[in-house]
C-alpha cells in the first residue's frame, strides 16, 4: 500500500519550533481523564497549536489489529475507499459507508492549511479513487467471508449516517437527509431519492459528518450536526443551527434543535435499557494536550452542553467573545469522559450474545485518534461497561494496534456496529477495511 508521510520541514521554522515546544504532555496520565469525573488541568493557549501527525503506513499482508483476550479479528471487507461507518440491515447485509470530506473550508490561516493536510493524511490521501458511496457486503452463511460485494448507492455527497425504518432508507449526506425506497434483499438502489430535510453544509462545513439514528418508535430521526469551527473563529453566524443534535419528523421533514452546545456529536445510538439517546462528542482544541476531554453522554431534550462558551459544565473558555454567562450557568456536564483528543466518531451498544458476556449491555466506541498532543491518544476501539443505563466502570481497550512500532497509522477506526451474528464490525478509514471481531481463543 502506498505510504503518505508527514513532512514537518514544510512548516515554517518558527511554527515548527512552537509545535515542538508546546507538546509537553509527558507527565500527564491520560487514564485520569477516563470516567465520570475527569482531571482537568490548567488551560494553555498557543500562537500555533501543538501537532503530532501520524503518517500513514497502511496494513501489510498478514497484519491485523490486536484484540483483547477471548476475541478474534479478521478483515471482513478490504479494498474500500475510506469506510467511515457501518450499518447492518435486518437480513444481515452490511452497508459500508465510504466517504470523502467535501473540502469546502477556505484556507485563511496557517492552521487551516495544516488541518486540510491532516484530513488528507487521516484517510491515506485518496486521489481520484471512487468514494462517496455505500457498498453492500453480504455474508449469508455467517462464516466471515462475504459472498457478495456490490455498489448499493453511488454519487452521494459525503455520506455518513444511515437509518432504515420500515421500507424507508435514510442516508445523511453532509448537506441533507435523503430517503430511498428499500426492499429486503436488494443489492442496489437505482430509484431517485427524496430529500427529507436540508442540513447545514457549505461553504465552510468544518465538521461534515452527520450521524443518524431513528427513535425507538420510528417516528423521528436524530442527526448530529457538528460546529463550523474549533471555537467560533469563523464567526458566530457560521454556527447557526450547528453544534447540535436535530430531531427530524420522519414523515414531514420538520425539525427542531433537540440539544445544543455539542461541538461535534457522532455515534448517535439508543441505549437499550432506558431507550435514551446517547452520543460521543469531539470537544475543542488548542487549550493544551490534555484539554478538553472528548466524551460520551446521554442527551437531554433541550439540554445545552457548553460549546463554545464552556466545557465540562461551567469551565469557561475565555477565547469566546462575547461571553455568555447565562448559557454557561445552564451547561450540563457530560456523563463520561473518554480522554483528551481521542476523537470518538463511532459508538454502538452491544445486546447480542456472540462475544464474551462481559460486553453485554455496554458500549463500544471507535476512537479515530489524536493529532494535537505529543503522545498519541486514541487510535483504538474501547468498551465502556453499562449498568442500569449508565456507565459503570473504566473503559477497556478492545481493539488496538492501529499504530505500528514507528507510530505510523496502519489504520484508524471510525464507525462501529454489530452484525446479525453478534460480531463487532469496525470501519477503518485509513486501512480501507471493515474488520470483524468475534469470540474465541
Amino acid at each position: 500500500m502506498t505510504r503518505f508521510r508527514n513532512h514537518l520541514m514544510l512548516l515554517p521554522l518558527a511554527g515548527l519550533a512552537s509545535l515542538l515546544s508546546a507538546c509537553s504532555d509527558d507527565d500527564f496520565d491520560p487514564q485520569t481523564q477516563i470516567g465520570p469525573d475527569p482531571k482537568l488541568p490548567e488551560q494553555q493557549q498557543y500562537l500555533f497549536p501543538p501537532m503530532h501527525l501520524a503518517s500513514v503506513a497502511g496494513w501489510k499482508d498478514g497484519e491485523a489489529p490486536t484484540v483483547a483476550p477471548g476475541l478474534k479479528i479478521a478483515a471482513f471487507a478490504t479494498g474500500l475507499q475510506h469506510p467511515r461507518s457501518v450499518y447492518v440491515l435486518p437480513n444481515g447485509d452490511v452497508l459500508a459507508v465510504e466517504s470523502k470530506g467535501p473540502g469546502t473550508e477556505s484556507i485563511r490561516r496557517p492552521k487551516d492549511l495544516v488541518m486540510g493536510w491532516i484530513e488528507s493524511l487521516s484517510t491515506g490521501g485518496g486521489g481520484d479513487a471512487p468514494s462517496n458511496r455505500i457498498t453492500l457486503i453480504r455474508d449469508a452463511d455467517g462464516d466471515g467471508v462475504p459472498e457478495l460485494k456490490s455498489t448499493f448507492l453511488d454519487h452521494l455527497d459525503s455520506p455518513f449516517g444511515v437509518a432504515l425504518v420500515g421500507n424507508d432508507l435514510y442516508v445523511a449526506n453532509t448537506n441533507a437527509i435523503m430517503r430511498y425506497p428499500y426492499q429486503t434483499g436488494e443489492t442496489e438502489i437505482t430509484a431517485k431519492p427524496v430529500m427529507l430535510t436540508a442540513l447545514p453544509g457549505g461553504p465552510i462545513d468544518h465538521h461534515w459528518t452527520k450521524s443518524l439514528v431513528a427513535s425507538p418508535d420510528g417516528t423521528k430521526l436524530y442527526v448530529g450536526v457538528g460546529s463550523n469551527s474549533n471555537i467560533t473563529e469563523n464567526g458566530i453566524q457560521a454556527e447557526e443551527n450547528r453544534a447540535a443534535i436535530w430531531e427530524v419528523d420522519r414523515m414531514t421533514g420538520a425539525w427542531r434543535i433537540f440539544a445544543s452546545g455539542l461541538r461535534n456529536p457522532n455515534g448517535l445510538s439508543i441505549e437499550p435499557t432506558t431507550k435514551k439517546l446517547w452520543t460521543v462528542v469531539n470537544e475543542r482544541d488548542e487549550l493544551g494536550p490534555n484539554l478538553v476531554p472528548d466524551y460520551m453522554t446521554s442527551v437531554k431534550e433541550g439540554g445545552f452542553y457548553g460549546w463554545p462558551y464552556s466545557y465540562y459544565g461551567q469551565h469557561v473558555d475565555p477565547r469566546v467573545m462575547p461571553q455568555r454567562p447565562d448559557l454557561v450557568e445552564k451547561a450540563i456536564p457530560p456523563d463520561y469522559a473518554l480522554g483528551s483528543h481521542v476523537a470518538p466518531l463511532g459508538m454502538t451498544f452491544y445486546t447480542a450474545a456472540a462475544l464474551p458476556e462481559k460486553y453485554r449491555g455496554g458500549a463500544f466506541v471507535g476512537e479515530h485518534g489524536s493529532w494535537n498532543r505529543q503522545k498519541f491518544n486514541g487510535y483504538k476501539v474501547v468498551f465502556v461497561p453499562f449498568e442500569a443505563g449508565q456507565p459503570s466502570g473504566k473503559a477497556e481497550d478492545v481493539v488496538t494496534g492501529f499504530l505500528n512500532k514507528d507510530e505510523e497509522a496502519r489504520g484508524r477506526p471510525v464507525g462501529v456496529g454489530v452484525d446479525a451474528r453478534g460480531a463487532l464490525l469496525i470501519a477503518d478509514d485509513v486501512g480501507n477495511t471493515v474488520w470483524r471481531v468475534t469470540g474465541g481463543l
